[in-house]
C-alpha cells in the first residue's frame, strides 16, 4: 500500500509539473505573439496568461506547504485564498482581452 501511495505522489507531482509547462508555454507563446504585433488585446492577454501561470505555480506552492498542516487551520485557508489571487487578476485580464 505504502509503494501505492509513493508511486501516485510521484505522477501527481509529474502532472504538476505538465501543467505548470503548458501555462509557461502559453505564456511564452502569447508574448511572441505581443511582441510581433503590439496590440492592447494581446498585452491583456498576456498579462491574463502570465497571472494563470503564476496561479499554478503558487497553487503548488501551497499545496506542498499544506500537505503536513490540519486542513482547518487558519494558515491553511488563508494561504488557499492567497492563491486564488493570480487566478482571479489572469482570468480578468483575459477577459479584459476577449471583450474589447
Amino acid at each position: 500500500m505504502v509503494d501505492m501511495v509513493a508511486l501516485a505522489r510521484g505522477l501527481l507531482i509529474l502532472l504538476r509539473l505538465v501543467t505548470f509547462g503548458l501555462t509557461l508555454g502559453i505564456t511564452l507563446i502569447s508574448f511572441q505573439a505581443y511582441r510581433k504585433k503590439q496590440s492592447d488585446k494581446l498585452q491583456t492577454a498576456f498579462i491574463g496568461f502570465a497571472f494563470i501561470s503564476m496561479g499554478v505555480a503558487v497553487s503548488n506552492v501551497i499545496t506542498q506547504l499544506g500537505a503536513g498542516a490540519a486542513d482547518s487551520s487558519l494558515t491553511t485557508i488563508f494561504l488557499q485564498m492567497t492563491e486564488t489571487i493570480p487566478f482571479i487578476v489572469g482570468f480578468a485580464m483575459l477577459y479584459l482581452s476577449l471583450y474589447r
